[in-house]
């Protein structure tokens, strides 16, 4: 501890030595300041180029084409189930039968005023309405009837089945029967809104899944009516994009030596770097107002191209110059102030050296007032 109070002595005493030391830090963080995030050279375009899209003089972007995770608007606005599709219980069919009284009319039965005295008997046995397919895969016809199996059929099959069951096990003559889907739109709704999965297809329920990723919504449609005609009669479906998920573009804000913040905010098609910045409720504080975009090129994915941003001209003069158009995957930067950035660099680089010289300086202190006490006979450190 001796030793160490020396040398602080010394160095204390030399004023030089510490004003050297304090200038080549403060040089250091004003070169680092200086050195930190400068606007690149390389591929850098002109503030005047009338070609690059600004405020006044917007562009429609290119067709869009749906990636994870946006949200697709489907409305099915023709879906007739195909004749085809099998039967299963909780399915309706209407059923009507023409001469379908079970049992041979005697002769007494003929007799006009008896068949009118049993009218409302004979019309209990009448199979004429639909039947619901239960549990069990049969239509109940009723008592003097009986249940029919009509399970895994098509229409066309169970007409011949109902028929058939009617003319073995009934002994009818001749029956006429007509069989129909009550409700003939499709089993699934497919009308409503459907995320993008990350594997790039589309949920269609009991129908299945299609592939939409990278595809425009024309070709969506023209995918999506070809495999619901599977399943449904010539299907017709409109396809829109309810949230534009996939296209972005990215806001950076650079802290100025303490890291930096990002900000991902969807592209729409019309923002600019006004409205960028709008959003995320204007600069930070420690903002020097140097902002540029970084636009990648899509023919050179290592390279990008650098657009400078005026603020000043923006904001306070309403110059719409510099008030570029943003495009999917646009990096805006806000560069740091270099004051502020050399404060941070200097705080951060005395940090250390000022928990090193407090604990010296109270080692030095608790050793003085030690030996203090020794000397003046002093026990137990009272006063």
């Amino acid at each position: 501890m001796i030793v160490i109070a020396r040398t602080l002595r010394v160095a204390a005493q030399s004023r030089k030595i510490r004003t050297g030391i304090v200038c080549l830090l403060c040089g250091l963080a004003l070169f680092a300041a200086g050195c930190a995030a400068p606007i690149p050279v390389a591929n850098r375009m002109a503030a005047c180029d009338p070609s690059v899209p600004r405020e006044h003089n917007q562009c429609s972007l290119s067709t869009y084409r749906v990636m994870p995770p946006d949200i697709l608007q489907i409305e099915a606005i023709y879906n007739i189930r195909q004749s085809l599709i099998r039967l299963r219980p909780g399915d309706q069919i209407t059923v009507r039968v023409l001469k379908g009284l079970p049992l041979d009319i005697g002769a007494e039965q003929r007799d006009l005023l008896t068949l009118q005295s049993k009218q409302p008997e004979l019309q209990a046995k009448l199979i004429n309405g639909p039947y619901t397919i239960g549990p069990d895969g049969a239509i109940d016809l009723g008592p003097a009837y009986g249940k029919i199996p009509v399970e895994g059929m098509t229409v066309t099959e169970a007409k011949g089945a109902i028929d058939q069951y009617l003319r073995t096990k009934l002994g009818l003559r001749e029956p006429q029967v007509s069989v129909v889907l009550t409700d003939l739109t499709g089993r699934q709704v497919i009308s409503g809104q459907h995320l993008v999965r990350p594997d790039g297809t589309v949920g269609l329920g009991i129908y299945g899944q299609v592939h939409v990723a990278g595809m425009t919504l024309v070709e969506i449609r023209q995918s999506l009516e070809m495999h619901l005609s599977q399943f449904l009669v010539e299907p017709v479906v409109s396809v829109d994009v309810l949230a534009y998920n996939s296209k972005v573009y990215y806001i950076v804000m650079d802290g100025g030596g303490y890291g930096e913040q990002i900000v991902r905010l969807p592209c729409t098609g019309n923002e600019t770097v006004l409205d960028a910045v709008a959003k995320i409720d204007g600069l930070p504080q420690v903002s020097s107002k140097r902002i540029w975009i970084a636009r990648p090129c899509p023919e050179d994915v290592r390279k990008s191209k650098i657009i400078t941003v005026n603020w000043q001209a923006i904001t306070a003069d309403g110059i719409a110059t510099t008030n570029y158009q943003l495009m999917p995957g646009d990096r805006i930067y806000i560069q740091a102030d270099s004051l502020i950035a050399a404060d941070n660099f200097l705080a951060k680089l005395f940090a250390p050296l000022e928990r090193v010289f407090g604990t010296s300086l109270l080692g030095v202190s608790t050793a003085q007032r030690i030996q203090f006490y020794k000397q003046s006979g002093i026990s137990g450190g009272g006063q």
